[in-house]
């Protein structure tokens, strides 16, 4: 293959998971009809971002794998005949849950899933609250449109997170992502996060030769418990080569579409001329596995 058509779906959310599902499902309609090969869902996309507070009453909204979202978006995939990477609060068992990619295969079949491994506990993203740290390790799914390394919104901070699904064969780089501003944030705040968030995934692009691809939510969600307090998602939601370059952006206010070819023979290319992994002083890294050099 040696260009793939990609779709990243960025919508805003609501209360009702039917009304958020049919949503999605009419926007991976749409991009199929385009031409896409691989979908790509933001995370936690059949509700609005609830980790804004703490409490137990919302573990109501998880669910199993497989379970009725898999078995929508799975039939919705093999129908269409594209893989689609979704993003769900998945209920394991009882007092144990996780924040879980699942990718679909063409055929309707799950290809595999990933759980999310950074979780993080900040004001407005309580995550330690409701999601046990992943247990499936960094290793990407293989589809029939490439083997995709799909992580979730807060592992989109972490080197070692990339670098791992790098080396563990991916060819794409997916980040399924919930991420905004605070109400009280200021204009220059705003930008400086921004701004932030898409160096440090083009850093990723860069540092391993390879797409990227990050997907946020859209629109202002409030509080469950403070209708004056929640967050504006920004949505812009990206797609980048191999050396960081911006091939197609999402706005900060828009539910979108944003569709892209993404050349598939230009990692091998740059990697050629950018050897990074072939410099690496994998002899000298052990330090890496301690939490802090005092």
């Amino acid at each position: 293959m040696k260009t793939l058509n990609v779709a990243l779906i960025q919508q805003s959310c609501t209360d009702c998971r039917d009304d958020n599902l049919a949503k999605t499902t009419h926007m991976v309609r749409l991009a199929a009809a385009s031409g896409a090969q691989l979908v790509v869902l933001q995370e936690l996309h059949t509700s609005t971002y609830f980790c804004q507070v703490e409490s137990p009453a919302l573990f109501d909204l998880a669910e199993p794998i497989p379970g009725p979202s898999t078995e929508t978006l799975g039939t919705l995939a093999g129908e269409l005949g594209v893989v689609i990477v979704a993003s769900l609060f998945e209920r394991r068992a009882a007092g144990l849950y996780h924040n879980t990619a699942v990718v679909f295969e063409n055929d309707g079949s799950i290809a595999g899933t990933y759980r999310k491994m950074h979780i993080p506990d900040d004001p407005g993203f309580y995550e330690k609250f409701y999601f046990t740290p992943g247990d499936l390790g960094f290793n990407p799914v293989k589809t029939s449109v490439g083997t995709l390394g799909v992580l979730v919104c807060w592992d989109q901070w972490y080197p070692e997170a990339a670098r791992l699904m790098a080396l563990a064969g991916a060819d794409l780089l997916i980040y399924p992502t919930a991420i905004g501003w605070d109400l009280e944030d200021t204009e220059a705040e705003q930008l400086r996060q921004y701004d932030a968030w898409m160096t440090v995934q083009r850093g990723h692009a860069v540092a391993n030769g390879l797409p990227l691809l990050a997907v946020n939510r859209v629109g202002f969600e409030c509080s469950p418990q403070q209708p004056d307090v929640g967050i504006q998602f920004w949505g812009g939601s990206f797609a980048a080569g191999p050396q960081g370059e911006i091939l197609a952006r999402a706005s900060h206010g828009n539910e979108e579409i944003i569709q892209v070819e993404i050349d598939c023979e230009r990692s091998e290319q740059v990697r050629r001329i950018w050897p990074f992994l072939r410099d690496r002083r994998i002899d000298e890294y052990g330090e890496i596995l301690k939490r802090f050099r005092d």
